[in-house]
């Protein structure tokens, strides 16, 4: 096999691992672990935690 066969192989194995990602990141399955991430900024208590790290960071620099 010639450079020109193994680039030709390769460019259809990356769209075919290109064409998989895609219908893996809009399939069903994964819609509820996607939609808790997106979500997760939202949660009071991370904000909570982040306020008290914060204050502590400015307590501990003085």
């Amino acid at each position: 096999m010639d450079y020109i066969t193994w680039r030709a192989f390769y460019t259809v194995l990356v769209f075919v691992l290109f064409i998989g990602i895609v219908f893996w990141a809009y399939s069903k399955s994964s819609k509820k672990s996607f939609d808790e991430a997106a979500k997760s900024i939202f949660d009071e208590e991370d904000v909570n935690n982040t306020e008290r790290q914060s204050k502590q960071e400015s307590k501990n620099n003085e």
